[in-house]
């Protein structure tokens, strides 16, 4: 994400939704996992096809803001009544946004879009290794660090190089994730309703305005890119943090955690079907590590048995795991 994003994503759940209290996934929930999936990656993938009208940061802000416009009519939060302390946790989550969206498209402008994805994780899974100090956790992201690794080693002998430019964004990007994911905690606690998620989007769309102005313009001014753009945020931001919503209250937070790890695998099957990216080999293989580790992840985190709750900030801090990762996103990733 996943956000928004595109990623990575989707809004944060955990900022609307509690988890459901079974331990196991009905079909119906799996699917609603699987739809908001598709509808990210295709979205993001729809979204890379604007980039030479508009640019990623163009893109990035009709993203944001129409998405924004859209909750805040929806939610009309009551904004008046806020105190200093939400206002600042909900500028916080919008900047983290604003980097985990614009980033995210910089870097896919660059690179295939699975790639990107899967480099991504890298946010959510070192934030639960360093949170939980597990050591299922530390083995996680040491799985993701040799994916990682293969693909410097298959971009520096292969024949299709990775842009080091774009491999920063999306580093940038996953660190941005990783502040979402602390952002929109403290969000869903201290803002009532999915209020803060509006606002927040709002923010996002400002801080990145100045670098997409020129970009928004262009496809404010065009029917055909604005009405492209409307379908990408509507892929991108407002389904599938509609159907993570509806699919946290449906199944335990482990469970929602390793179905979102088939983002990277989704991302690179839109990719190669919208914009005839092929991986190859070692790529697969980098995706496919990735992707286990996240698993992993979501497993090693699983709830053990009934614990009593804690109002305390390092115990949310420790409920930070990669699967509550979808802040409000559910829509977001980044992405």
């Amino acid at each position: 994400m996943a956000s928004l994003n595109d990623g990575p994503s989707t809004a944060s759940s955990a900022v609307t939704a509690s988890p459901a209290a079974n331990s196991h996934a009905s079909p119906s929930s799996v699917l609603l996992i699987l739809g908001s999936c598709t509808s990210l990656q295709f979205g993001a993938a729809l979204a890379a096809q604007l980039f030479d009208d508009l640019g990623s940061w163009g893109v990035t802000v009709l993203r944001l803001g129409l998405a924004a416009v859209a909750l805040v009519a929806v939610t009309r939060p009551s904004i008046r009544r806020w105190t200093r302390r939400q206002w600042l946790g909900v500028a916080l989550f919008g900047l983290a946004m604003a980097g985990m969206n614009g980033f995210f498209y910089a870097a896919i402008a660059r690179i295939p879009l699975g790639t990107a994805v899967a480099i991504e994780f890298l946010g959510p899974l070192v934030l639960a290794a360093v949170l939980s100090r597990k050591r299922a956790d530390i083995v996680c992201v040491a799985l993701a660090a040799a994916g990682m690794a293969l693909l410097g080693v298959e971009s520096l002998v292969g024949d299709d190089p990775l842009d080091p430019v774009g491999v920063c964004f999306v580093l940038l990007a996953a660190a941005s994730w990783a502040g979402y994911i602390v952002t929109s905690a403290r969000v869903g606690q201290r803002v009532p309703g999915a209020g803060g998620l509006a606002m927040a989007m709002v923010v996002g769309t400002l801080a990145v305005l100045p670098m997409g102005l020129p970009g928004a313009v262009v496809g404010l001014t065009d029917p055909h890119l604005l009405g492209l753009a409307a379908l990408t945020a509507l892929l991108a931001s407002i389904i599938p943090y509609s159907l993570e919503f509806a699919a946290l209250r449906r199944m335990p937070r482990h469970v929602f955690g390793v179905l979102m790890s088939l983002e990277p695998v989704v991302a690179a099957l839109a990719g190669w079907l919208i914009l005839d990216q092929r991986l190859g080999l070692w790529r697969s293989v980098a995706i496919c590590l990735v992707v286990a580790a996240s698993v992993g992840a979501a497993i090693a985190n699983r709830p053990r048995g009934p614990r009593r709750r804690q109002n305390s900030a390092a115990d949310d801090d420790h409920d930070l795991t990669p699967d509550a990762r979808t802040p409000t996103p559910a829509l977001p990733d980044p992405r």
